[in-house]
């Protein structure tokens, strides 16, 4: 079990499982926390065994964005201090990005501010019916600015402004029909098909998922030539590969 408070740790059958743990505060995300689950996606990225990393919230909610008693109990107005800590959050979706491995998210409950964020940086996400995602930020004058980027590359340019400008809370129904999540499931049956979904992950092949995930995110950017290459690169690297050579022996002994 892990050693930290505000974040839960364990590995098992090849999925390294991150829960936060502040169910009293919904799992509200603190500089405790954050720099708790930077600590855990560290320690999966450099695990041999894991194949995939599956992130939850303990409790009713998945995260209800950030303890604003930090806020309130911080009137100092010390710009560089906030600096460092905005940081601390913007590091963490960039660790989650740079991530080696899937990362699966299981969103029930709240997913709101920086808790969509969160879950939305996931390279999958996985919701309950009953799972309500948003940025109320606007509500109390505040800005989504760091998980914006992720937002703007998920839906569309209108959508994604209605969703700052209004601080509407929306359905894991919609948030599918919008293109934010992957799948959505009954809460009756939500833990049962999260398990089956990260172990049909965890069964692929490691070397190839870690390929695929660097190379999808680094062709982000890159102007359409450029990432063709880069694919062609990758495609060389991977036949290179134990699991590339398994793979081939066993289809022809299925042939």
């Amino acid at each position: 079990m892990s050693r930290h408070q505000k974040v839960t740790y364990r590995v098992e059958r090849g999925i390294a499982r991150i829960g936060l743990n502040r169910p009293e505060r919904r799992n509200a995300l603190d500089q405790e926390l954050l720099t708790e689950l930077r600590e855990a996606l560290r320690a999966s990225a450099t695990d041999e065994s894991v194949g995939v990393v599956l992130v939850t919230g303990e409790g009713k909610d998945f995260c209800s964005g950030m303890d604003l008693r930090t806020f309130a109990d911080d009137a100092s107005g010390d710009l560089a201090k906030f600096q460092a800590e905005a940081r601390n959050m913007a590091g963490l979706l960039l660790d989650m990005r740079r991530h080696p491995r899937p990362i699966v998210a299981a969103v029930q409950g709240r997913a709101l501010g920086g808790g969509c964020g969160i879950a939305t940086a996931a390279d999958i996400v996985l919701a309950s019916d009953s799972a309500q995602f948003g940025y109320p930020e606007i509500n109390i004058g505040f800005v989504p600015a760091i998980v914006m980027a992720i937002l703007r590359r998920l839906v569309s340019e209108k959508r994604a402004f209605e969703l700052i400008a209004t601080g509407e809370t929306i359905s894991a129904q919609t948030a599918l029909e919008f293109g934010m999540i992957n799948r959505v499931f009954g809460a009756e049956a939500f833990e049962r098909e999260v398990e089956e979904f990260v172990a049909n992950l965890a069964s692929k092949s490691t070397a190839a998922l870690t390929l695929a995930k660097e190379l999808f995110y680094r062709t982000d950017a890159m102007q359409f030539a450029a990432a063709i290459e880069a694919g062609a690169e990758v495609n060389a690297v991977a036949r290179t590969t134990d699991d590339f050579k398994r793979g081939i022996e066993k289809f022809l002994k299925k042939t």
